[in-house]
């Protein structure tokens, strides 16, 4: 029976480690499902797996792709599903992994078809961002999607604006085209979700955001500074830095935005695959994921997979 086990769950509850130890217990590859790990020139803002990690099962879609590059959940569509065909050939059980809701959707339902983009109405959208803050484009989401305003990232401009102008094109909110035809895959899909108390997930945000500043995120923001209007830069980790770097804040306030802005991120996360009665939620503790992997394997078994 051939199947994609997806592990998935908030940013920093710990998919890295379990995502392996599934891995090697199936004889699998490991398929990022990332919309940032998957640039070669982002490392530590996007916790890339360690190499030590990556040395121990073979991983897709990690630094694959450059952040030159335009890349959206289409395309990942497209190429994470010619990858498991193929892969398919020589494994019954794939392990996919990752924080990325809408690529995860595009992999397991594709996406619905958007309009064409309104040039115009993007230029005028992005002049706003720039003049008058990303908080009025938050404002603006909320009135007129409140259900998109929950579930994405709204510290990323670039999808804040793709949100409004679809909305604004064609009078319909942008939630409502996640909610239309699902493509068929003939392979089956389990989605498992990893939790753990707000508490707990909260510290090791903050504990993983003291990690990359003394790996040297701000160093790496530095050589990515050229980017910084791609896609990929506006997210959380790097657009903090850029405004210690262009002088609006201090490097202490921009540590602390990221850390807010993280914890902001993940509770987003869990609001959007809420939705989601497809996904079996399972809290791990303090263990191992190696000791812990059983609560996994118990939970397909459950599921009768």
């Amino acid at each position: 029976m051939r199947r994609v086990v997806i592990l998935l769950g908030p940013t920093a509850v710990g998919k890295t480690d379990y995502s392996i130890e599934l891995a090697l217990h199936f004889g699998s590859p490991v398929i990022s499902c990332d919309s940032r790990q998957i640039f070669r020139q982002m490392s530590i803002g996007t916790a890339v797996p360690t190499p030590e990690q990556l040395s121990r099962v073979k991983h897709y879609f990690i630094h694959s792709h450059s952040v030159e590059q335009y890349y959206a959940a289409g395309k990942y569509e497209v190429e994470a599903l010619s990858l498991v065909e193929e892969l398919f050939h020589s494994h019954e059980t794939l392990v996919m992994t990752g924080g990325s809701g809408l690529y995860i959707d595009a992999f397991c339902k594709g996406l619905d078809d958007f309009p064409k983009v309104d040039q115009k109405l993007r230029k005028s959208l992005t002049e706003r961002l720039k003049k008058e803050g990303i908080d009025s484009l938050q404002a603006e989401l909320k009135r007129l999607d409140p259900e998109s305003y929950d579930s994405i990232d709204l510290n990323n401009g670039q999808r804040l604006i793709r949100a409004l102008e679809v909305t604004m094109t064609t009078g319909r909110k942008f939630s409502s085209f996640k909610t239309g035809r699902t493509r068929k895959r003939d392979f089956e899909i389990v989605k498992i979700g990893l939790t753990r108390p707000r508490e707990l997930l909260y510290d090791r945000i903050d504990k993983r955001v003291d990690m990359m500043m003394e790996a040297g995120l701000v160093e790496e923001a530095r050589s990515l500074i050229q980017y910084r209007d791609m896609p990929a830069l506006k997210t959380v980790g790097y657009k903090e830095i850029f405004d210690w770097i262009d002088g609006n804040i201090s490097l202490e306030e921009a540590v602390r935005l990221i850390k807010r802005n993280s914890r902001r991120y993940a509770k987003r996360q869990l609001t959007y695959w809420g939705r989601d009665n497809e996904i079996k939620w399972l809290e791990i503790g303090n263990q191992l994921p190696s000791s812990d992997i059983n609560l996994i394997l118990t939970s397909l078994t459950s599921s009768s997979v």
